[in-house]
């Protein structure tokens, strides 16, 4: 028949979901510090045996072997320490059950704390291996609460956090909801197993692909890379480890029942299925899908790739805010560079032109000293020095001849001086002598040698004209201004 206190064993076993040799090992360290308390010293190594079958506590203290006990706590005479073993000698040790008597009831009322400790210990100890092994699968939990913006999930057998950081943006969680989460880390802490959750990770994508398509559970069809901006695009590049197999199309499954499944998991979250391919060109081709490509150029020493696209597939390359080149620019591992096919023909023109000036310049500087150079070595130098122009030396001369003799029998020669031309002017006429001075009186009235001064004036009416007389000369009006005419003059 079994003990009570191997029931109340058995019963923690089972709440705790522990195994029964966790909770006698746990129980048994517990006792162990109990009886140092009470029975024994505290320096003495001391070991605590239950019996799984009846309960039955014992208790062994380790002795050392003397001729006569004197301290019997820690001593064990030679005769006594040969009943537990015949060839012991005198200074050995050995382990002597010292089960005290009342074992039973100092145990239960004083291990019971340390015993509840344990028991927790033992628990998140066995938490601990259990999901410390797991990391990175998708585990199903439901939310319990929120603290500080985190989410915790309940997983059964303890509690995850989903920080803010792992949250995917577009989602909103609610309690009771049940999510898919992947195990990112499990960590030993004072208070218990922290276990880490996310729905954001790429390894989440990866996992529910293994749940969904069968070929890559088994590995017939290999996840080579995955690039994901969790709640909006991911892209995920696929190749098939036998000859036969669409690895594209075991994805997306039959009328793309699989993929959609995922999307749903993910909530709306887009995912393009693309082929892997050994060629970087290739790959990267295939990583702009929708996009058609035209040609990919390659920088390997930079890792770069200029990537050019018809000119209205430019907008569908780049995607969203440049998504779908960002997003296969993380699958390939490579910078990625779009162009249009006019503004890549245009740069192609322009080098070309640039090219072509820089090689006629170099073209140019090579033959001039070439010429130099041989015009210096195949013409002597005496033939250079006669080919040089003899400019004539004038000594200056103290008379110059006004006039040089000439030679009989030779005609004088006649010097062509070029004269300007002259504007000669006609005496005008009298009518128009007088057209003239009228003229000349309207534009400068002041030229008249005496102006004679009215000694009175009237008042102007409009429309009519007034004459005034003096001694020197008579005033005229003629239109709007009044011109005093004086002696006559001539002008001419």
């Amino acid at each position: 028949m079994k003990s009570d206190f191997l029931l109340a064993i058995t019963q923690l076993s089972a709440e705790k979901n522990l195994p029964k040799d966790v909770v006698l090992t746990a129980v048994e360290a517990a006792l162990v510090s109990a009886y140092k308390k009470d029975n024994f010293a505290s320096s003495q190594n001391i070991a605590v045996k239950i019996n799984p079958n009846s309960g039955k506590v014992e208790v062994w203290a380790e002795k050392t072997v003397a001729r006569l006990a004197a301290d019997r706590l820690n001593e064990i005479s030679l005769s006594d320490a040969k009943k537990v073993k015949e060839d012991v000698q005198i200074g050995d040790t050995i382990m002597v059950e010292s089960t005290p008597a009342n074992a039973g009831r100092i145990a239960a009322q004083t291990a019971k704390q340390v015993i509840l400790q344990r028991l927790h210990e033992a628990e998140h100890s066995a938490i601990f291996e259990e999901y410390a092994d797991r990391e990175g699968d998708v585990v199903s939990g439901v939310v319990q609460r929120f603290e500080l913006g985190q989410a915790h999930i309940d997983l059964g057998r303890t509690e995850a956090i989903l920080p803010p950081s792992e949250q995917v943006r577009t989602e909103r969680y609610r309690i009771g909801q049940r999510l898919k989460v992947v195990l990112l880390q499990v960590a030993r802490t004072s208070k218990g197993p922290r276990v880490i959750v996310s729905r954001s990770h790429p390894d989440l994508l990866r996992r529910l692909f293994e749940l969904e398509v069968p070929e890559v559970y088994n590995g017939t069809v290999e996840i080579k890379t995955i690039s994901r901006e969790a709640g909006f695009r991911s892209k995920i590049a696929v190749a098939a480890k036998q000859q036969g197999i669409d690895p594209v199309g075991c994805c997306v499954g039959l009328r793309g029942i699989r993929i959609q499944n995922i999307v749903s998991e993910l909530n709306g979250e887009k995912i393009d299925v693309v082929m892997w391919d050994p060629d970087v060109t290739k790959f990267i081709a295939n990583a702009l899908s929708p996009a058609h490509i035209v040609s990919v150029g390659l920088n390997k020493e930079a890792e770069a790739a200029t990537v050019i696209v018809p000119d209205k597939q430019l907008s569908l390359a780049i995607g969203k805010e440049g998504q779908n080149a960002r997003l296969a620019a993380k699958l390939t591992g490579w910078r990625i560079d779009i162009k249009s096919a006019s503004a890549a023909e245009a740069e192609r023109l322009e080098e070309a032109k640039t090219a072509k000036g820089v090689a006629k310049e170099a073209e140019a500087e090579a033959v001039e000293p070439a010429g130099e150079a041989a015009v210096a070595e195949e013409i002597p130098e005496e033939i250079l020095a006669a080919l040089e122009p003899v400019v004539p030396t004038e000594e200056p001369s103290e008379e110059k001849p006004e006039e040089t003799e000439k030679e009989e029998g030779e005609e004088p020669v006649s010097e062509e001086v070029l004269i300007p031309p002259q504007i000669i002017f006609e005496a005008p006429t009298t009518d128009e002598k007088q057209q003239i001075r009228f003229a000349e009186d309207i534009m400068a009235p002041k030229r008249t040698k005496t102006t004679a001064k009215t000694t009175k004036s009237r008042k102007k009416r409009k429309g009519t004209y007034s004459k005034d007389t003096s001694e020197d000369g008579v005033r005229a009006k003629r239109g709007r201004r009044d011109i005093d005419i004086g002696e006559e003059e001539d002008y001419f």
